[in-house]
């Protein structure tokens, strides 16, 4: 049985070693939750990611609320909640006690310009990993092309854009079931 020591230690890691919120922190999540404890298979983490995506909230909270819960009830949950906004939470409130006095410093400026596209490699290496885990096929690539395009260049709304996805997938959906039940 898993106990809340081991719980609150592997999303305390999750939460302290990853830069870049919580998309970047989906391959050290899967490392650890699939991988190293093998608390979850890796479709149980597919599906616990997109539950967790479409929940309300800050997505490594609702990961580890979920498999927190699933794994030793609420007090589980707590546990896993706790270890992963731990250090976050002091990291921030040292950051905000410190910051202003070097917020105009040209090398802390260059470290965050530099950071940024480390974290666009952190989210988009898990998002082809988890694509190819869930069948997606190539050909649907245009989809978040053509919504990050919408999104920067037209300024449309992302309400909009998930609302029109959701639609039109299931439009889709049952389309492709009417073809398959004929």
């Amino acid at each position: 049985m898993v106990k809340y020591c081991e719980l609150f230690y592997s999303f305390f890691k999750i939460g302290t070693f990853t830069i870049g919120g919580g998309y970047a922190m989906i391959p050290l999540m899967e490392q650890e939750l699939v991988d190293r404890r093998q608390w979850l298979s890796r479709e149980e983490f597919l599906d616990q990611l997109a539950l967790s995506q479409s929940m309300p909230g800050v997505l490594a909270v609702n990961m580890a609320t979920g498999l927190g819960y699933r794994l030793r009830g609420f007090r589980g949950a707590l546990s896993a909640i706790v270890g992963n906004i731990a250090m976050p939470i002091l990291f921030i409130l040292l950051l905000a006690m410190i910051f202003h006095q070097f917020r105009d410093n040209v090398n802390v400026e260059h470290f965050f310009m530099g950071v940024r596209p480390a974290v666009v490699a952190l989210i988009a290496a898990p998002v082809f990993r988890l694509a190819q885990s869930a069948n997606i096929r190539l050909s649907t690539c245009w989809i978040p092309i053509l919504s990050a395009i919408l999104i920067w260049l037209f300024d449309v709304s992302p309400i909009l854009i998930i609302l029109a996805t959701i639609l039109l997938g299931f439009l889709y959906g049952r389309i492709k079931m009417k073809t398959t039940q004929s």
